[in-house]
């Protein structure tokens, strides 16, 4: 490797300890692209909650007619629909991602016989690849929770809480401290038993995660807020630096390589609210997100990216009389619809993830591009060698 990419690497490392705060971007174009691989080492997987093409579409035109997803030369569909009901929940959904099976809404990493299911970011623990989740939503909502915990009903939040204790994420950012510390079902301070199990635990009350002192040798938690976090709108701003720190926190975590969710949750709320302003912004700020991750991947050729969404919600359409950074924007519902939704992958293993297919497929998607073997979808007991 040339000595100024050791040093460039050696630099951003040292930031990630002392807390340092790279210069984000908005749309990303990196100055060095790594050859591609032939097999994946790292996989991130983005998930735009609630994101369809009438959230892109608007989110683009608002601003300037650019989206860093746009760089990705491998696009697709996925049918969303769940075991239960044409229109999905994010638990369902999220299942999907996570395990490769179908289930009913509101379960959480559960199949439809309500066995659980054996996640992929469980496989990657077992295989000794490092793990993480950043999300914009509670830590224990519906679509991380489906790749950690296994629950009958997504709402059961101390439950899902933890099942977080039965794992060995090494890091994962995000709300709802209230469920790890003030609970009413079991009075556990997981908080403390987290720290007992070697994380190093921060929360919004301490500062902004911006200025958090990272150490390499613990795994680490940031709660960003008692329970919900607040919108882009009202100032929330941690996204696209927590996902950058994340990836690269992970590289020095194992050598296997990492595993690593990140999702954009708010695009969501903001559909379900009818709010075009807050959903584009929401949008945006997920799209620099990922522009941050997709730079990390194409500086090393060895990470597969994939941008998808669980399902869309509000049923956005752009109006008649619109014009470019000035939308009529109308939505249809203040739920999710059916449509179709598009998947974008870069990174040694894209190719796969072209055409229409089910949203179970993005996990064997994922499992195909690694070259792991096919396991059944329930759980089963860890493989030998796995990271303590």
């Amino acid at each position: 490797m040339p000595w100024s990419r050791t040093f460039a690497g050696y630099i951003f490392s040292l930031l990630i300890v002392l807390g340092c705060k790279p210069v984000p971007s908005s749309v990303v174009d990196a100055s060095y692209t790594a050859p591609i691989q032939a097999k994946p080492k790292n996989v991130i997987l983005m998930i735009g909650d609630g994101m369809g093409l009438g959230q892109i579409s608007a989110g683009m035109y608002s601003n300037n007619n650019r989206l860093n997803l746009e760089q990705f030369p491998v696009v697709g569909f996925h049918k969303s629909h769940s075991a239960s009901d044409l229109i999905t929940d994010s638990a369902a959904g999220a299942t999907a991602f996570a395990c490769g099976v179908k289930t009913y809404n509101n379960a959480i990493g559960l199949t439809a016989d309500t066995l659980p299911c054996y996640s992929i970011l469980e496989e990657a623990e077992d295989r000794g690849l490092a793990t993480g989740m950043v999300v914009t939503s509670q830590i224990t909502n519906a679509t991380p929770a489906a790749f950690i915990a296994h629950q009958p009903l997504r709402v059961m939040n101390e439950n899902i809480a933890a099942d977080f204790l039965e794992t060995d994420i090494d890091i994962f950012i995000g709300g709802g401290l209230s469920y790890f510390i003030d609970r009413s079902f079991d009075k556990r301070n997981l908080r403390k038993e987290l720290e007992d199990k070697d994380y190093l635990v921060y929360d919004y009350t301490q500062g902004s995660v911006h200025r958090v002192r990272m150490d390499l040798g613990k795994k680490f938690a940031f709660f960003t807020a008692e329970n919900l976090p607040s919108g882009v709108n009202l100032g929330r701003n941690y996204l696209p630096y927590a996902s950058q720190i994340a990836a690269q926190f992970l590289t020095q975590k194992s050598d296997e390589g990492f595993f690593l969710m990140i999702e954009g949750s708010q695009i969501d709320w903001a559909a379900h609210s009818n709010d075009a302003q807050w959903m584009i912004k929401e949008m945006l700020d997920f799209d620099r997100a990922i522009g941050q991750i997709l730079e990390f991947a194409k500086k090393r050729g060895d990470t597969l990216v994939i941008v998808t969404a669980d399902h869309e919600t509000g049923g956005v359409a752009i109006n008649d009389k619109s014009k470019m950074n000035r939308l009529r924007l109308d939505f249809t519902t203040n739920h999710h619809t059916a449509a179709m939704i598009p998947v974008f992958a870069y990174g040694p293993g894209a190719r796969l993830f072209s055409g229409i297919y089910e949203n179970t497929q993005i996990y064997h998607k994922m499992k195909e591009a690694l070259e792991w073997d096919e396991r059944a979808g329930v759980i089963s007991e860890p493989e030998e060698g796995g990271r303590n």
